[in-house]
């Protein structure tokens, strides 16, 4: 994990990039979960019958594609690792930005669909406690 911390001017101006990275992992984590459940519903169907006939290449194709985007979230992830933001919740969409105010870090939060980061909660809290962003922390300068 990176020791970056953020003002709230860095992470705002960081969310389009974000936006659309996380919406590439989501999107990935997606049909990886749809495939899965394919996988499964077919081999139960397999199971139940006791064998059946197959399109193997239909198989292998929807597994391809589930390498693919499984390839495809891990790479977006890893590039908003590579940033130094957090990723809380891939369901949501949540994202933490570490931010030194007053010596001590905080994380800015952010959920996708809000258009700008309006909270933030303390390193021990989660998206429960968060609060919103005050004056001190909207004047929060990159420690250095």
């Amino acid at each position: 994990m990176s020791d970056r911390t953020f003002t709230l001017d860095e992470a705002q101006s960081l969310l389009p990039v974000l936006e659309s990275l996380l919406r590439t992992a989501i999107h990935g984590k997606k049909v990886m979960d749809e495939v899965e459940a394919e996988m499964q519903a077919l081999n139960h169907r397999i199971f139940l019958n006791g064998g059946t006939h197959l399109d193997v290449v239909s198989v292998a194709r929807r597994k391809a594609e589930r390498a693919k985007a499984e390839q495809r979230a891990k790479d977006a992830l890893a590039e908003i690792d590579s940033i130094g933001v957090q990723v809380k919740d891939l369901d949501i969409g949540l994202l933490d930005f570490p931010c030194e105010v007053d010596g001590k870090i905080i994380l800015l939060c952010w959920k996708l669909g809000e258009k700008s980061i309006t909270h933030w909660h303390g390193t021990t809290e989660g998206f429960a406690g968060r609060k919103p962003v005050d004056e001190r922390i909207a004047r929060a300068r990159r420690a250095n």
